[in-house]
């Protein structure tokens, strides 16, 4: 069983930067493909990025070259660095771990994700 834990949501205004962490339990984080989604009020819950276990990555097109996705495998956690942040990124923001992902290519669906956190909330004010 893997546990995770997200922290660094928040409120910020338009244009500004967060950096969310997601803690991972486990002694085998190092081989897992870690991912990072995204669910707005009344919205379905969406892809954001995920890294793969050779840090390879991933991004769907409204984040590219405004979110860094970046792992620590010395400190089992996995990162979201969010700059230009929009009222549009405003969700709650989940990590989730895909532990059988063995071709280093990220995946972009939910599905393939075995265990989630709980969430973080993000807040981008205009």
């Amino acid at each position: 069983q893997v546990q995770l834990v997200e922290s660094g949501g928040g409120l910020v205004q338009a244009g500004g930067s967060l950096r969310l962490s997601c803690a991972a339990s486990g002694r085998t984080f190092g081989s897992y493909t870690m991912g990072w989604f995204r669910q707005a009020p009344g919205k379905e819950r969406e892809y954001v990025t995920a890294i793969s276990w050779n840090t390879n990555t991933d991004y769907t097109d409204s984040v590219k070259g405004r979110f860094t996705i970046s792992r620590d495998n010395a400190k089992n956690t996995v990162y979201l660095q969010m700059n230009s942040l929009k009222p549009e990124d405003t969700a709650v923001y989940y990590c989730a771990a895909d532990q059988f992902n063995r071709g280093g290519v990220p995946s972009a669906r939910s599905t393939s994700y075995d265990y989630w956190g709980q969430g973080t909330q993000v807040t981008v004010s205009s």
